[in-house]
Formats: C-alpha cells, structure tokens, sequence
C-alpha cells in the first residue's frame, strides 16, 4: 500500500500552515519529514492519517494493504500514550480489541511482538515500572500488533536519551530489515532521518513549502558504513533550514 500526499494546503483560520505539499510514500519505504519548528510537521502527519481534512489538495491510499493488517494506518506518539492501569501485554491488547480474534490468536500476536521488540520477560509489568526506551517499546509493540501498511511516527524518539535513542534507531533498523514497513516519519533530529529515511522531505518555515526531497539509497543495513556521507547529507540539509531554523526559535521565543 502507498500513500500519496497530493498538493495538500492547510490553513487555520487566516493563517496558512501548509502549501501545495506532494509526496508519496511508496511501500516499504521510510519517508521522514523534517524542518523548523512550526514548519507544520505534526500538522501534516495528522492529515496523512486522517485526523484533519486538509483545506486544499488530498491524500490518498493506494493498494491493497498486507495480508493480516488490522489497522492500515497505526500512529506512534513522541508520549508513548501507554495506559498506566495496564500491564504491558494489556497496551498491547488494546489494538487487538474488537477484530473478533480468538484468545489462542490475540496471545500469540502479543508473543510474536513481544519477542520482536525484546520485550518478552516485561510482559506483566506496569508503565510505570519502565525507562522511557521501554515505553517507547511498547508502543512500537502495539502497533507491529496490528500490522499497519503505514507507521504515522510523531517524533517518536525525541523524548528519550541520545544513548537509548540510538538503541531504539538499531531496533527500528532491525525490524524494517525482518519486515519492511513503510512509515511517515516526522523528526527534528536529521540524524535519525539519514539513519531511516529513504527519503527526507525538508519543509520550510510556516507556511510549510517543499524546499527539498533527498533520497538516500544505501540500504539501512549499511548505513553504519556510511558514516561520512550521511553526515554530508545532514549537513546539506542543516544548511538549507539553519537559518529558518534560528528564525523560528527566536519567533517561539518572542510569542
């Protein structure tokens, strides 16, 4: 399944937030959207995932999703939005919630997840009793559950510590390895869009323009070996957006 981003414009009132954006996300394919803060990142991954009509333009969805998918779009929050009166297996459960599964099938999807996102031995244990990367696992766990054609990831990392996010971006790797997922990636952080994007969609400063789409075609596996010239594409992208990206802060700062 594809989703396509087709000249989506969005205001809020008078005030224009996006213009004429278009892109596509082919299948298996990571595309991360990055920008200055107040760009309308977060607004657009609302309107991909159906939670905003945009004023101007459409997204659609395109072919068939993969065999089993329960939900064909499955969003990951920066907040991890786990319920705290639930056990870990019980967060994941939630997904699985009316698709009239057996109990034999809903316990072995949660310990295929479980196994996946190295979560097995947490099972039973509460919210509050995990590290933030934990948590964060766990939301990843919950929506592999339900076999999403298309991740909607709001920032999912930009909570957690530069050690356990790097973790997290190793798992990720993994798992798109064992299973390639497509995914609108929203970030901040151009390091993790070189280490998962295959393609970077750069926006401008509000209201949000396309100003670029780099595609990055060493496989993910092999990023690690690449060091340097991802670090020239984030350096290429960082010098597109510096200077927007400093304006904007101080325009926050200022409100």
């Amino acid at each position: 399944m594809e989703l396509s981003v087709n000249h989506v414009g969005h205001f809020y009132g008078d005030l224009e937030v996006l213009s004429d954006i278009e892109f596509s996300v082919l299948e298996g394919e990571v595309v991360c959207v990055v920008g200055p803060s107040g760009c309308g990142k977060s607004t657009l991954l609302r309107i991909a995932g159906g939670l905003e009509r945009p004023s101007l333009g459409e997204v659609l969805l395109q072919g068939l999703p993969p065999t089993g998918t329960l939900n064909p779009l499955t969003y990951i929050f920066q907040d991890f939005a786990l319920l705290p009166w639930r056990t870990v297996k019980g967060n994941i459960e939630i997904g699985l919630a009316h698709h009239g599964l057996s109990a034999n099938v809903i316990d072995e999807i949660i310990s295929d997840v479980l196994v996946r996102t190295k979560l097995s031995e947490f099972k039973n244990a509460w919210p509050r009793q995990l590290s933030g990367g934990m948590k964060q696992r766990v939301a990843i766990a919950r929506a592999l559950a339900v076999k999403p054609a298309i991740w909607l990831m709001d920032e999912p990392l930009s909570a957690l510590d530069s050690q356990t996010r790097d973790l997290l971006l190793d798992d990720l790797v993994d798992l798109w390895t064992k299973m390639p997922f497509s995914a609108l990636y929203v970030t901040h952080n151009l390091t993790e869009a070189t280490r998962l994007g295959h393609k970077i969609v750069l926006l401008s400063r509000r209201p949000g323009r396309i100003r670029s789409i780099t595609e990055i075609k060493i496989p993910l596996t092999e990023r690690s070996q690449h060091v340097v010239y991802l670090e020239s594409i984030r350096q290429d992208i960082w010098s597109q957006m510096r200077d927007q990206a400093l304006e904007a802060e101080r325009e926050i700062k200022n409100a």
